[in-house]
């Protein structure tokens, strides 16, 4: 996966004619419970809201790399997610997957498009994906740090952890030496990492069906320290002076 990534370095499309793609698979219990250890879940029978966006993980590489995607892997930048669910999958129930993608369009910053996970029709995932050619950044207003529910002390393995039940092996989030190739100081990170562990700390006080959306804004260096806070329907993690990630969540 990471070799086919690579080799979309070469793309300069413009265009997006990308085929869906999609699979049947059942969650297995041992990964599951995994997963849940990684991020903070507790262990039900009832799917984490952000889990089923690893079963599909390999479905979106397979469709970013595949002919028709415009932009190449290597410097796409993950700007955002949204899932929204009728209804809690559960761990016994066949899982129908399918990705495809949608949303090409311009950005200040260069282009974004969407990747667009279902399952069983009650489960949807929107990924926005950034492809930077430009500096089109603007100061604007920076949001002031609420007060904090509780303090993360992040391992610095904790991407070589997620990266083991996610899939997600993006060289950015292993190591400081790869990291420091793409130009990070040390490993990040990953977004849908900092955004399953605000589900969890928020697990009891969301309902069965809800939308959760993020922005992923300043990278959280590994190891680390962030403050997490929430109010109602409103949740983010902190840096000492910048937000690591804003999110909103709506029933």
């Amino acid at each position: 996966m990471l070799l086919r990534a690579a080799l979309t370095s070469f793309r300069r499309g413009s265009t997006l004619d990308a085929a869906p793609v999609s699979t049947s698979v059942t969650a297995d219990r041992s990964h599951l419970a995994a997963y849940n250890a990684v991020c903070g879940f507790r262990l039900t029978d009832e799917l984490p809201v952000t889990y089923p966006h690893v079963l599909g993980f390999g479905l979106q590489m397979r469709l970013m790399t595949g002919p028709g995607f415009p932009f190449p892997l290597p410097g796409l930048v993950h700007v955002a997610n949204r899932i929204t669910q009728t209804r809690p999958l559960r761990a016994d129930e066949p899982l129908e997957i399918s990705v495809s993608a949608a949303g090409l369009r311009e950005h200040p910053s260069g282009m974004q498009v969407d990747v667009v996970t279902s399952v069983n029709d009650v489960w949807h995932d929107v990924s926005t994906y950034l492809k930077r050619t430009k500096d089109g950044s603007a100061p604007g207003e920076r949001p002031e740090r609420p007060a904090s529910a509780a303090v993360w002390h992040v391992p610095g393995d904790i991407g070589r952890r997620y990266a083991r039940v996610s899939g997600d092996r993006n060289p950015i989030h292993l190591h400081p030496l790869t990291a420091k190739v793409f130009g990070f100081r040390r490993a990040i990170a990953h977004g849908m990492w900092t955004k399953a562990r605000c589900l969890a700390s928020l697990e009891g006080r969301l309902p069965e069906a809800f939308t959760v959306e993020v922005g992923f804004k300043a990278p959280l260096l590994l190891p680390g320290k962030a403050f997490f806070a929430f109010s109602d329907g409103e949740f983010s993690v902190w840096g000492r002076e910048r937000p690591h990630l804003l999110g909103t969540w709506t029933a």
